[in-house]
């Protein structure tokens, strides 16, 4: 739909149901219902989700009269969030039949279509194996349930919607964290209702567009370390007449933000309790620093003290007669500890869906490496041979600015006789100790550090059976503000 009937429908609306004698807020809603289906109508997936805060910011600027200002709130509170629900539905249905790829050409815009064969697909790209990510996904789910934890899966790992509402249907997941406020607004937009930083936000811009945030029909929290910060979060949401949740992060070793002493943790939480627009949520206690050591026994020893840690800081909110509803934490590296510890009751595993080579090679309870037990390869770096001149050294077309190094080289998946032993920034030196390899071989590569691998790529590859099932975009590569 062209902008221009978009807005000269908007103001028709507008002249018609916010004026001071018009109080038929069931019309009105009708009325944008009706638009925001014509416009969905005749747009894409990601066009559709840009015209409901369009709409709203062109109602805003209406709202001269109690009456505007009455259908105003209704319409923040019930009927975009409903929209917006709408478009992700629409959006999923769009992504399974083809119809989100229209016009987008393979080799340019993206890597390949649905229905290629795994050799047809355009390298350097993502790709993940569907089989193993399903696995990956309830076998977490089945944990998380089993021992009675809420599982909130880390969406900076794969920036993607697609990805965390398949964590949500089949791998139990019940919201998402985020780094970021604009990554986090990705999530929201594309339909996730539950949605927690787990960053400290300070900057007045940010602050204000995350104070915006649960416009768009999700519930959204944030942790905090400085008391500070609680006016500034408490005005932005009155501000915009919202509501945020708030965490207080406990240093539990990282050595990164946090407070360490429960003391100031009870003061942010009755800090959050008075302040307008705000509410005490509970208790963020993530040990990032261990989640990478070898051995099992390591991990246990330093998790021993978070938990302790956590422990202290409840036991004081206890005391000053403040509850706690959640105390969450707990990673890929580390999460039988946290859910073993009568303290905890939410995870924040990330990596166990896709897997990667750092985390692979840490070791669980029994010395097995945790990509050859609990877990499977679901992420790969699809590459192919572009030279092979020199004995025992091939050369592929995955190099920097295809996969993140700063957790080590990347290992070839499924052959032991090949070592990825060098990259420049669009290519990469395999050494051969075995069958050598020929141009156009394909390879699967399992990258050092799966985030910010992912955060280099637009699209991943969905892979069944050896075939092209479906592509996901990275909905929030890029988004680090």
């Amino acid at each position: 739909m062209p902008s221009g009937m978009l807005a000269q429908m908007l103001r028709c609306v507008n002249e018609k149901y916010f004026q001071p004698e018009s109080r038929d807020f069931e019309a009105a809603k009708g009325a944008f219902s009706a638009i925001f289906a014509a416009a969905a109508a005749e747009s894409s997936c990601r066009n559709a989700e840009t015209i409901i805060p369009r709409m709203a910011g062109i109602r805003l600027r209406h709202a001269a009269t109690p009456v505007a200002a009455s259908l105003n709130r209704g319409l923040a509170r019930a009927v975009w969030p409903a929209m917006l629900r709408q478009v992700a539905r629409r959006g999923k249905a769009m992504d399974q039949a083809g119809g989100g790829l229209a016009g987008l050409e393979v080799g340019f815009d993206i890597p390949a279509l649905p229905g290629m064969a795994e050799a047809e697909v355009q390298t350097p790209c993502l790709v993940l194996d569907l089989d193993a990510l399903e696995r990956n996904l309830r076998r977490m789910g089945d944990y998380a349930r089993a021992h009675g934890m809420r599982l909130r899966v880390h969406g900076k790992m794969h920036r993607s919607v697609d990805v965390a509402r398949l964590q949500m249907q089949i791998g139990g997941a019940t919201g998402v964290c985020c780094q970021k406020v604009s990554e986090a607004e990705v999530f929201a937009r594309g339909g996730i209702g539950d949605i927690l930083i787990t960053n400290q936000v300070r900057d007045p811009a940010k602050i204000d567009r995350l104070a915006r945030l649960p416009r768009h029909g999700a519930q959204v929290a944030v942790c905090v370390d400085d008391i500070a910060n609680i006016a500034d979060l408490s005005a932005a949401a009155s501000r915009h007449g919202t509501e945020l949740g708030v965490l207080v992060e406990m240093d539990c070793g990282a050595g990164r933000c946090g407070v360490t002493d429960p003391e100031a943790a009870v003061a942010i939480a009755r800090a959050a309790q008075a302040a307008p627009g705000l509410r005490f949520d509970g208790l963020q206690a993530y040990q990032g620093a261990v989640q990478h050591l070898e051995r099992y026994a390591d991990r246990q020893a330093k998790l021993d003290l978070a938990i302790a840690a956590a422990r202290g800081a409840v036991a004081a909110l206890a005391t000053s007669g403040i509850a706690c509803p959640l105390v969450t934490g707990g990673g890929t590296g580390s999460y039988p500890f946290e859910s073993a510890s009568g303290v905890y009751n939410e995870l924040q595993c990330g990596s166990y869906a896709f897997m990667d080579a750092d985390y692979g090679r840490i070791l669980d309870r029994d010395g097995r490496r945790l990509d050859r037990g609990e877990w499977e390869n679901a992420l790969f770096v699809l590459t192919a041979v572009m030279s092979h001149v020199k004995p025992g050294r091939a050369v592929c077309d995955a190099g920097l600015k295809a996969h993140a190094v700063d957790s080590g080289l990347p290992t070839v998946f499924g052959r032991d006789d090949l070592r990825y032993v060098n990259a420049s920034d669009e290519h990469g030196v395999i050494e051969e100790t075995g069958t050598p390899l020929k141009v156009g071989d394909r390879l699967r590569l399992i990258p050092g550090h799966c985030d910010p691998t992912c955060n280099l790529h637009d699209w991943y590859v969905g892979l069944r059976g050896g075939r092209v099932e479906v592509l996901w975009p990275v909905s929030a590569r890029g988004k680090g503000y």
